[in-house]
Formats: C-alpha cells, structure tokens, sequence
C-alpha cells in the first residue's frame, strides 16, 4: 500500500500529492479482472449503477467516435459525460462533460476520495487498485456527482477484463476497427483479440460495429451477439459517397454524403447541404481519411439512442459532426509549413494514415517524424508508411517502453534511405522545419506518448506561421 511522505493519509489530497500517489501505484502495471473493480466500485456505492453509458471499444478511432458522440449529444442538449484513455496532453483531458475537462480542484477531489476507498479495501486484506481502475472509478464518481445524463466511455485495452466493464446495462455498446494491438494482453491472433474486445457485450444490448474486412472477426462479433442476444449493427463506410478533401487553404474540412433520414424531422427545413430525402451532405472538421468511418459508426450508434428515446434530430447530427474535435488525430499544428500530427501508431493506423497522404497529399513532399513504443509493430509500420516519404527523422520517446531512436533508424533504414536519428525532439522540429517548404507536410506520427512535448515545441517555433 502506498503511504504519503507525511504520514497515514487523512483526507483530501494536494494537487502535487495526487500526481505522487497515482504515479506510485502506476508502478503495479496493469491487472486484468474485474474483481479488485468490483471491490472498489462497493466501497464507492456503485454509483456507476446510477449512470447509463454508451460502451466503445476496438483497436483504433475510439477516441475519435467517443469525441464525435459527445459532440452530438451535446448538440441535441444532452448532458454527455466523456471518459477516454491514455491522456495525449493532459491528464484533466481524459475527463470532459459537454467538451470541458475537469478542472483540478474537482480532479482532487475524487481521487482522494477514491485513494481512502482504496486503503479502507487494502486495510481488509484486499489488493491495491491499479492506476488505471483509480482513475475510472474516479470517472465514474465524478460523473454522477455532476448528473451526468449519458457518459461515453473508452475501455483502456480491452473489453471483456477492462475496468470499464463493469458496467452493467449500456444503451449502445460500440466496437470500432479491430486488428493487433497489445497482443501480450488481449491474445495472440485476431479472433482471440475479436473476441476480448467483444466481451463489452451484454445480454439483449443494442450492438454497433465498423463493419470488419476480415470474415473470421465478423464471426466472432455475429456469435457473441446471438449468445447474448444483442441486436447488432453494423456500419459501413462504403456506404458514404460523394467524399471530397479540400487540403489546401486555412479552412481544410472534408464532406461525404450518408442517409440521415431517421432523424428527419418535419419541422427542419432542408437547407445548405440537401441532397435527396434520405441523404444528407456532412462535413467534418477533423481530418483524415479514416475519420470517414468514424463519423458512419457515430451515426450509427446516435440512430440507436435516436430509437430507444433520446432526442437526435439531423441538424444536431450535421453540426455534432461539424463540431467534433479530437487532438492528436491528423492534427495541425502549423499551415507554413503544413505540420501534422497523428497518433499512428500500429499497423491498420499506418495503413490508414497512408491511404489519407495517397487521397490528399501526393502533391507535398513529405517529412516525418517517427517515435514508437518497442512492443508496437513498428516494422509493419514503416514498411506502410516509409515508401511515402522524403525523409524521415527518428526520436526515443520519453516512456519506459520506449523504442531507441537510433535503433528505430536502423529499422526505418531498410525500407528508405534517407533516415536520421535526432537526439531530442526539438533536434527533429529543427531539422524537419529546415527542409520544408510551402508544399511540404511535416507528418509526426507513432507513439502518443511524445505528442504532447512535439506540439509544444513546434508551437514555440511556429507561433508566428499557425
């Protein structure tokens, strides 16, 4: 049990107390199960039990589908709570009500709350919460206490043995892009993987998931459903037309067309964007090839809530879309030169990462820089991404699981030759910033655990260009 330098803990904490004690226990690593959430959720008085969720999982576009629904929610007047993971900036970030994060004092305040809760389990002979349930239950706990109507929340890693899945009754459990990811923990093939990720699923729940390519997932979805006898939609981005990218200018959006007739409301009036009585002309702010798909599967999962109640009409649907944000994912951080960055940082990211510079981008000359984890399939990634590329720039993120920059080079070497390691990330801003021009995009992208001090940097040497 972790105790504080001054003594047994006695009630609410500092601030610098609360980053103290969560990077203690942060020491334990992750614990899959759900017993210990159990055992701590009891001592909070369940006040999970109290809230309805809608449930994401999947590989990659969690955050982006969980940042488009709140914006939705929020539209429509629905008080929507939000509860992602890892933090990219900000550990406040991970918590957010109608877009606005916890303020510190609040962050305090449950944390401490939920630290007592823990040392009253440990007292009994019961095993310290990792890091990763403190901070849920803390989510969770906040949640109820600023009456939340409806809290979208990311599992961490997996599905069936996350934290998250305690919960009990979902309104929509989501499942976006499923591929390999963290297979040390979730399972060493796609199927198992599928099958980990599936286990949000509850019986008789309302069930939407970006349509796989792969049968085999397919079928591990289709037989979890009829065990649980969950109703299941899927959402398919091939049914999204008339997508057109506007990269150029300050005002970079790009538009598809999709059937937004179930929130037709008479009293709308069809104005800019009307294309037909079922189809409806969107555009979306965040950029990106794959956000397309994230924006069907949003859609999709705000038509269910539309169906079992919830007041979603297509004007907030549109202006949801319009008004998504979601940092980190085909970010930019500077128009002169275009500087980019994306949390890439596995294989069916990078293969979408590439299709977007394929779709908008073939006219730039292309710089990137490149920091990944070492248990993330890096050499898949640069086999996709590397081909694209001028040059190239390697970095060691500051993680514990980080890849060295240098050995990343070496990698990165043999799918192109104009690769350089840098020894800080400042060093690859420099070097990066020193060969663009006006027709060059600067594409940082791997590991998110370096993104935030990369933004900041290119924020400091770009302040008059942005």
């Amino acid at each position: 049990m972790w105790a504080s330098h001054t003594g047994l803990f006695r009630g609410k904490m500092t601030e610098h107390e609360v980053w103290d004690y969560l990077e203690e226990i942060a020491k334990s690593g992750s614990i899959l199960g759900l017993e210990n959430m159990h055992n701590l959720m009891d001592e909070l008085g369940n006040v999970q039990d109290k809230l309805r969720f809608i449930h994401v999982a999947g590989t990659n576009g969690k955050g982006s589908v969980c940042a488009m629904l709140s914006s939705i929610l929020q539209q429509a007047g629905i008080r929507a709570g939000k509860y992602t993971s890892p933090a990219v900036f900000d550990r406040m970030e991970q918590y957010q009500i109608n877009g606005e994060p916890i303020c510190v004092d609040e962050f305090v305040k449950v944390i401490s709350e939920v630290r007592m809760a823990c040392e009253r389990m440990v007292a009994r002979g019961m095993a310290q919460p990792t890091v990763f349930e403190v901070e849920t239950a803390a989510s969770f706990l906040w949640f109820y206490r600023r009456d939340c109507e409806v809290v979208i929340l990311e599992t961490g890693m997996g599905g069936e043995t996350d934290a998250t899945n305690i919960i009990a009754d979902p309104l929509v459990c989501v499942l976006t892009s499923i591929s390999m990811d963290h297979m040390k923990f979730l399972g060493g093939d796609l199927t198992q993987i599928a099958r980990t990720k599936a286990g949000i699923i509850k019986e008789g729940s309302y069930v939407v998931a970006m349509k796989p390519e792969q049968q085999k997932i397919r079928a591990v979805l289709e037989e979890v459903c009829r065990e649980k006898h969950a109703v299941l939609v899927y959402s398919e981005s091939g049914k999204a037309d008339h997508v057109r990218y506007c990269p150029d200018g300050n005002d970079m959006r790009q538009t598809f067309c999709y059937s937004l007739k179930e929130f037709r409301d008479t009293s709308f009036s069809a104005a800019e964007g009307y294309l037909s009585e079922d189809t409806q002309e969107i555009v979306l702010s965040l950029l990106g090839n794959y956000q397309i798909e994230n924006a069907v599967c949003a859609i999709e999962t705000a038509k269910i809530l539309k169906k079992i109640g919830f007041d979603i009409r297509e004007d907030h649907v549109r202006k949801g879309l319009l008004c998504a944000k979601w940092e980190g994912r085909f970010s930019i951080l500077c128009r002169h030169p275009l500087f980019v960055m994306d949390g890439a940082h596995n294989a069916d990211a990078a293969l979408k990462l590439s299709e977007t510079i394929k779709r908008g981008f073939t006219n730039y000359k292309i710089i990137y820089i490149i920091g990944v984890l070492a248990d993330k399939e890096h050499q898949e990634m640069l086999k996709i991404m590397l081909p694209l590329a001028d040059q190239a720039y390697t970095v060691t993120p500051d993680h514990p699981r980080a890849m060295n920059g240098q050995a990343l080079a070496a990698e990165a070497g043999k799918y192109h030759g104009q690769v350089t390691n840098c020894l800080t990330v400042e060093q690859a801003v420099d070097r990066a910033l020193s060969r663009a021009d006006d027709r060059t995009m600067i594409l940082a992208f791997g590991s998110l655990s370096y993104l935030r001090e990369l933004r900041e940097t290119v924020k400091e040497k770009t302040e008059n260009d942005r």
